[in-house]
């Protein structure tokens, strides 16, 4: 049994989670450079939480330019041992519509101009990505979501683009034919690297608008899928503090997946042969395994 602390990335529109008590905001050096903003910490409901804006709180970095590698290396070396990534995406299914929410279980990674791991030369790893989404704190997501009323649907395929541009109708239809439910530009590498962090992972997918594949997509304004942002962040919040509610106080039981001991056969160079330089500037993410803590 250990202490639960809950990250929080915030996407699009949720730079600033509301009702956060004894908070401050605080900059969390990385070894691998500067994350997206300081950390703000705090207590909602009694639950210890961090959260991080991914974008910066003025939308300072577009998807390509987020350092995922520093947002998940600071957050982890804040303590955070379940992260709940909250992200605006376009809807790729007639049934998913605008202020819907989805609990994502996968990813297709269509991503290519991004550091995607936290190992490399020197210290090489191999991580499972077959179940991406940790799936207690998926259920506790749900568990959320209903005790908020609000709309979500469990279980979905998120398609992750490089962006910053959006998809061609050819690409959103080929999509769909895949039988992905959402796209977005954030969640990968983000939930590799936490992944790599034994740092349990989870996604809730918030709709803002139809892709455009959809036949009524060109008539959508600007200024209603604002009216979705914001509303969806209303929501979010509201999500976010029966979350807190739900598992403040109680003790966090070892993984069932075991995504939190992923690295105890995952390094591949053999301890002679590993960079010093390099296993320094793991020791956050793989300390426990590098150093035998």
């Amino acid at each position: 049994m250990s202490k639960m602390v809950l990250g929080v990335i915030g996407g699009s529109g949720i730079y600033n989670p509301p009702g956060l008590e004894n908070s401050r905001w605080e900059r969390v050096e990385s070894s691998f450079g500067e994350a997206s903003d300081e950390l703000h910490f705090g207590q909602l409901a009694g639950l210890d939480m961090v959260f991080l804006p991914r974008h910066g709180r003025n939308h300072s970095y577009a998807p390509s330019d987020i350092n995922y590698r520093a947002n998940i290396d600071a957050l982890k070396r804040a303590g955070v041992t379940d992260i709940v990534s909250v992200s605006a995406v376009g809807s790729l299914k007639e049934n998913l519509a605008p202020g819907h929410f989805v609990i994502v279980d996968q990813f297709i990674d269509r991503t290519f101009a991004r550091e995607k791991s936290f190992f490399g030369k020197g210290c090489v790893a191999h991580v499972s990505m077959a179940d991406p989404v940790c799936g207690r704190l998926g259920d506790q997501l749900e568990a959320a979501c209903k005790a908020s009323s609000i709309g979500c649907t469990r279980g979905g395929t998120y398609l992750a683009m490089e962006g910053p541009q959006f998809s061609s109708r050819a690409e959103s239809e080929l999509y769909r034919s895949w039988g992905c439910s959402v796209i977005g530009m954030t969640n990968m590498p983000e939930a590799k690297l936490a992944r790599e962090a034994e740092t349990n992972y989870a996604t809730i997918a918030m709709v803002t608008d139809y892709d455009c594949w959809h036949e009524d997509e060109d008539n959508v304004e600007v200024t209603h899928v604002l009216e979705v942002l914001r509303g969806n962040a209303d929501k979010a919040g509201l999500m976010i503090r029966a979350l807190a509610q739900s598992l403040a106080g109680k003790d966090r039981a070892p993984c069932p997946q075991g995504f939190d001991r992923v690295l105890d056969h995952a390094i591949i160079t053999a301890p002679e042969g590993r960079d010093p330089a390099m296993v320094a500037k793991l020791e956050a993410v793989a300390g426990r395994v590098l150093n035998g803590k």
